[in-house]
């Protein structure tokens, strides 16, 4: 028996607010749902990411209850040191927070820190040279 890591859903207060922030961050999603409550992509690599309204989640489970906090993280690699500040400098010039502007982390990355509009940190890297 095996089992595999196939899909990361990110649950929405407004998905098209999210997707929009995700494609500003360089994915390839829709313009928007289409008033849908629900919306997939598969990344490069086969793993497949999802938005789910915050309805959904409550019909699917009616106890449903936003988490509050960061326990799980996403963090995205980039082309190169360079990628990591202009997709730090554009997210943040399109209005979204940035948590960590780009540093030089001591692991031997550059590194940033935005957060979606749902208040997900979303991590930029990339390794240095």
């Amino acid at each position: 028996m095996s089992v595999k890591l196939d899909m990361i859903g990110i649950v929405a207060e407004d998905v098209d607010a999210s997707l929009k922030f995700y494609k500003t961050l360089g994915l390839d999603v829709p313009e928007s749902s289409g008033g849908e409550p629900y919306v997939e992509i598969t990344l490069p690599g086969g793993i497949r990411l999802s938005w789910n309204s915050v309805e959904m989640m409550k019909q699917i489970d009616p106890e449903w209850v936003a988490p509050v906090g960061h326990r799980i993280g996403l963090a995205y690699l980039c082309d190169s040191p360079a990628t990591v500040d202009e997709r730090y400098s554009v997210l943040t010039g399109a209005g979204y927070e940035g948590h960590k502007a780009p540093w030089d982390a001591f692991w031997g990355q550059r590194y940033a820190q935005v957060v979606d509009p749902d208040g997900n940190l979303v991590d930029l890297f990339a390794p240095l040279g």
